[in-house]
């Protein structure tokens, strides 16, 4: 068996999907674990609110509690930089690793890595989110060099909520997106039940799904210098190198 390896997870508070699913997604290589340090998270609008809870304060706390574990790499397992910018994550996770000096990461900035690696001019988008939040996503995207080509949302700002809707749902979603000519499809959301679908969908579809609950323990994973290939049966990102 490889050497182990710890991986340290900035986990929104209200978020009920994301652990669950990481742990079913190690099942396959049970040398890599994954630990959570929650920060404060329970709505997602453009409000003052709302975008107070990703600065960078809790972040650096909770990067500090997770360095106690000797953890191999840090990944804030959330989405808010697509609304608020990748800048934004660089900043914080720079922060993050001169705080504690170990590699940080992102579930964005790893989505817009395999985005690169897959040469995707263009790509669908599922999310929970309202207008405003969508749109900004997609400008961001746009300014990273990926134009979304096809987009569903659910209007839904209350994040304990992102985990109440069905998996079903996110599936009509995927579907919707790849009909409308989508080949890489972007479910930007660690709360909701994309990740099961990913093998199925993309043989079906012929598309490569990028859950963020996988895309953030693609990327931790390869922040903390593993393979992520040990992860089998959930799709093609784990064959990305």
């Amino acid at each position: 068996m490889p050497p182990a390896l710890r991986l340290g997870m900035i986990t929104p508070s209200s978020n009920t999907v994301l652990e669950p699913m990481t742990a079913a997604l190690l099942a396959s290589a049970p040398h890599i674990s994954s630990h959570s340090a929650r920060i404060r998270v329970t709505s997602i609008s453009m409000g003052g609110g709302s975008t107070a809870q990703f600065d960078t304060a809790p972040m650096l706390e909770a990067g500090r509690l997770l360095a106690d574990a000797k953890v191999g790499a840090i990944c804030w397992n959330g989405t808010s930089a697509g609304w608020l910018g990748p800048e934004r994550d660089r900043v914080i996770l720079a922060a993050v690793t001169a705080e504690t000096g170990i590699p940080a990461t992102s579930a964005v900035l790893d989505t817009l890595a395999a985005l690169e690696l897959l040469e995707a001019p263009g790509f669908g988008l599922v999310t929970p989110y309202v207008a405003d939040v969508q749109e900004r996503v997609r400008e961001n995207f746009e300014a990273a060099g990926f134009a979304c080509v096809a987009d569903r949302r659910l209007d839904i700002t209350d994040n304990f909520a992102f985990a109440e809707v069905p998996e079903a749902t996110v599936e009509r979603m995927i579907r919707e997106v790849a009909e409308d000519g989508a080949t890489a499809i972007v479910v930007l959301c660690t709360n909701l039940r994309g990740a099961r679908l990913a093998e199925r969908l993309e043989a079906e579809l012929g598309i490569v799904l990028l859950d963020s609950v996988s895309v953030a323990l693609w990327g931790a994973i390869r922040a903390a210098g593993g393979d992520p290939s040990a992860i089998r049966g959930w799709g093609k990102l784990f064959e990305l190198a």
